[in-house]
């Protein structure tokens, strides 16, 4: 039974035995050029940041073992985002080294463990980290283009399901199964007012987050239902059911926006990507424009 599910749960991630079609090739690099656009745009958005920045109050990742306080006050952050943005040029287009994806993560998280120093530590970059890592894992290990490709996208559904049900796992881990009270979407809706106001000087909560307020029962619906759709996040690992749990974690990226003003547009953005059957669509529409190509050849004839 274990050997079934494991190689159903294989063929489902990487199906390296089936053929690669147009559409599956086409879509693979544009969600591909996706991800190398979001990598270069952030580093230089970081890149730019860093100019700000002078003291380092709590170190995120490597800064735990290297003083990246060098990067400051300096143009370094400026040339590692013009080194970050060659490397992905050079792996997107596969000149050169194999090594290129991995170049451009190392030299992607030395830039974001300098910008991240103030003590506030986002998540709206890590599934985009995650599929550049998935990237580089792929080019050093296979030689094949398909194979290639078949691992890259299998290994992004992998990690990004284990990644939710991690999430799930951990709230329950760190605060127990009352984790979805509704009162601690209370707290955390005031939280988040107070930051805002401090910002931007005013604030008025919308209709969900008044509904929320005014019903303790409906707050908890609220958490309980996203705490679920974390918890069921590893079902993406087969083919059949990621339409529908990855809709449903799109619906709670949105239903944190609504609640908690928090907004993740990358990690939407690549969902809907990954969520939807955009290679058979793709196929359909090359399959009826060779077919009306080819009708057209034969009333010329």
């Amino acid at each position: 039974m274990k050997t079934l599910i494991m190689n159903s749960l294989f063929r489902n991630l990487f199906e390296f035995e089936k053929p690669e079609s147009r559409g599956e090739y086409i879509f693979f690099k544009i969600f591909e050029l996706f991800i190398v656009y979001f990598a270069v745009k952030h580093a230089w958005e970081w890149g730019l940041y860093v100019e700000r920045i002078s003291d380092i109050v709590l170190p995120l990742g490597i800064a735990n073992y290297l003083d990246v306080s060098f990067m400051f006050g300096t143009s370094l952050p400026l040339v590692n985002a013009f080194l970050i943005t060659i490397t992905l040029t050079i792996g997107f287009f596969g000149l050169f080294t194999r090594f290129a994806y991995l170049i451009a993560l190392l030299l992607l998280h030395l830039q974001y463990a300098t910008r991240f120093t103030l003590g506030e530590i986002p998540h709206s970059a890590n599934l985009m980290g995650m599929t550049l890592l998935c990237f580089a894992l792929a080019h050093i290990y296979f030689q094949d283009p398909t194979f290639r490709r078949r691992f890259a996208m299998g290994s992004v559904y992998f990690f990004c399901g284990l990644g939710y049900t991690l999430a799930g796992l951990s709230k329950l881990v760190g605060t127990g199964i009352h984790w979805f009270d509704g009162r601690h979407l209370w707290l955390w809706m005031s939280e988040k007012s107070i930051d805002i106001m401090s910002r931007a000087g005013s604030f008025e909560y919308n209709w969900l987050q008044e509904l929320a307020f005014q019903n303790h029962s409906i707050a908890s619906l609220i958490l309980l239902s996203g705490l679920l759709v974390e918890l069921s996040g590893f079902t993406m690992w087969w083919k059949k059911f990621r339409p529908i749990i990855i809709t449903l974690i799109i619906g709670t990226h949105l239903g944190i926006t609504m609640t908690m003003n928090i907004v993740f547009a990358a990690f939407v953005y690549q969902l809907i990507l990954m969520a939807y059957p955009w290679p058979s669509l793709i196929d359909y529409i090359i399959e009826k424009f060779d077919s009306a190509k080819a009708k057209n050849e034969v009333e010329a004839v």
